[in-house]
Parts: C-alpha cells; sequence; structure tokens
C-alpha cells in the first residue's frame, strides 16, 4: 500500500465500517431487548435494498421517493415478522425461538429467490452518488463520503431517542427486567414492534447504501454482510449501541486495511472477521463494550 493511496483506503474502510454499523445496530437493539439474535436481518438487509430498486425501475418513483418507500415498507415488514415468527414463542425456551428466526431467514432467501430471480441485477446510482472524487493521487466515489456522515446522521437520531424520549425509556426498562416492566405499566409489545421497526429502517438504509456502493442486487446479498454485521455486534459488545459501532468500523478498517497491505489475501478477506470474532471472544468474551450479564434460563 503506497502513501498515495493511503486516503482512498482510509475512505473506503470508513464507508465499509459504517455499512457494518448501521447493520449492526440492529442486531444489538433486538438482543438488548429480548435476548434474540434475529438471524432474518441479513434478509431485511436485502429486501430494503430490493424494494429500492423496483420502485425505480418498475414504479419509476424519483429516487428521494423510492428511498422512503423502501424504508417505509422494509420497516412494515420487519414489525410483521416479529408479530408472526418471533412473538408467539416469546414465552418458549431460547432455542425455540432461535429456530424460528435460522427458519425466517432461510425462508426469506428463498421466497428472494423465487420472487426476484436468482440472476444478480444493476441498482441504478444516481448521480449525486456516482461522483468520483480524487484526492491527490487517490479516487473514490461520493457514495464513500455520503455513508459515514448517514450513519452518524442516524446514530446522534437513534441515541436521542433512546435516552431523550419515553419509548427510549420503556426500551431501556425492558432491555433490563421485561415482566418488571410490564408491572410498572409498559406496553411490551408495543415497544418490541418499534424496536424491529427501528432496526429494520436502519437495515433498509444499510441495504440501499449498501447497493449504491456495490450495485448488484441478488437474494443471497444479505447473507455474508448480516453474517459479518452480527460478528461486528458480538464484537463490540452486543445490546450496546455504541458497541455496534464500534465493531462495525473496526470489522470495516481491519478488512480493508488487510487487503490493502496485503493483497494476497483479498480471496479470504471474509476470513479475517471471523479470525477477529476469535481473538475478542478469547480476550473479553462480554466484547469490547459490553458489559457481563448472567443469562437466565
Amino acid at each position: 500500500m503506497t502513501l498515495e493511496l493511503f486516503p482512498q483506503h482510509l475512505v473506503n474502510a470508513l464507508a465499509l465500517g459504517s455499512l457494518y454499523a448501521l447493520i449492526a445496530i440492529g442486531y444489538t437493539m433486538v438482543y438488548g431487548i429480548l435476548r434474540l439474535i434475529n438471524f432474518a436481518h441479513g434478509e431485511i438487509f436485502m429486501l430494503g435494498a430490493y424494494i429500492g430498486f423496483y420502485a425505480v425501475t418498475l414504479f419509476l418513483l424519483p429516487w428521494g421517493a423510492a428511498f422512503v418507500v423502501a424504508l417505509g415498507l422494509t420497516g412494515i415488514f420487519g414489525i410483521a415478522v416479529e408479530r408472526v415468527a418471533y412473538r408467539p414463542l416469546r414465552s418458549s425456551p431460547r432455542i425455540s425461538i432461535m429456530i424460528s428466526a435460522i427458519g425466517v431467514s432461510f425462508l426469506l432467501q428463498n421466497l428472494g429467490i423465487l420472487i426476484f430471480g436468482g440472476r444478480p441485477v444493476p441498482f441504478p446510482v444516481p448521480r449525486v452518488f456516482d461522483t468520483v472524487i480524487t484526492v491527490g493521487g487517490a479516487s473514490f466515489m461520493s457514495v464513500s463520503i455520503y455513508i459515514p456522515i448517514i450513519t452518524v446522521i442516524l446514530l446522534v437520531v437513534l441515541q436521542t431517542i433512546v435516552r431523550k424520549t419515553k419509548t427510549g425509556m420503556a426500551m431501556r426498562a425492558c432491555s433490563t427486567d421485561i415482566p418488571a416492566a410490564r408491572l410498572m405499566g409498559i406496553d411490551v409489545n408495543r415497544v418490541v414492534s418499534f424496536t424491529f421497526a427501528a432496526g429494520s429502517l436502519l437495515a433498509a438504509i444499510g441495504g440501499v447504501m449498501w447497493a449504491l456502493r456495490y450495485p448488484n442486487l441478488h437474494p443471497t446479498m444479505g447473507l455474508m454482510p448480516g453474517l459479518k454485521c452480527f460478528i461486528a455486534a458480538v464484537i463490540g459488545g452486543i445490546g450496546n449501541i455504541g458497541g455496534a459501532v464500534l465493531g462495525g468500523l473496526l470489522l470495516g478498517f481491519i478488512e480493508i486495511m488487510l487487503v490493502a497491505t496485503m493483497p494476497g489475501l483479498s480471496g479470504y478477506r471474509d476470513a479475517f472477521a471471523f479470525v477477529l470474532l476469535i481473538i475478542v471472544l478469547m480476550v473479553k468474551p462480554s466484547g469490547l463494550l459490553g458489559k457481563h450479564q448472567i443469562e437466565k434460563v
């Protein structure tokens, strides 16, 4: 990696890490309240990208309107998944709800292949995100600048909701003790639905941003990013929003910089995430910003 190309790798790492952070927040929000790993989160990420694609290409909506439609429909879909697949099993053993989550993931993947087709399709990228920016000898797309900015804005909004609003207070109460929250008059179902909606919105934004940066859609596109973002959430301390952001950024930087410094290992870039996960869990099992908790049986 030459010094001239360092700004390019830095921007790429920041953009990729920000995408990982966006999606990882959805994992950590759901886990923080229900102690549930939503394995279908990667497929919701895929669905958001496809809704945006068809809103532009099939219904000919302006790009901004298509983005809003993708967010709204994906948020509604996230609520529907929670009500159909997770809520009926909330009082069941953890293994039951985990199996349900895995089943929903495979179901959505195969439905995606059936409905959208297995052939990859190009995502239409508006000119504002397709501009080439050159700094010295480094060149990168303008979308790589927008992604971290959007991530920071969304993180500030989310933290404000969690810390400054009654809904956020209810979310924190449910994350501590759901039965006690019910005794205090909190509508737990409403809080859980809001959490799934917020996580799905972030996944949809991540999916659209991912498609803008890597404009190639296919029904299994959420599989590997979903796994990596789950790893990012665990590395940062699952259940901690700041930890999810830290884990996503750390994972993005390590992945890009290792490939930049050792191009011969580019074929193993996905393996770096799993190696990093093993190292962090060996050193700090609760994650970098996580707190040690005793799981209730």
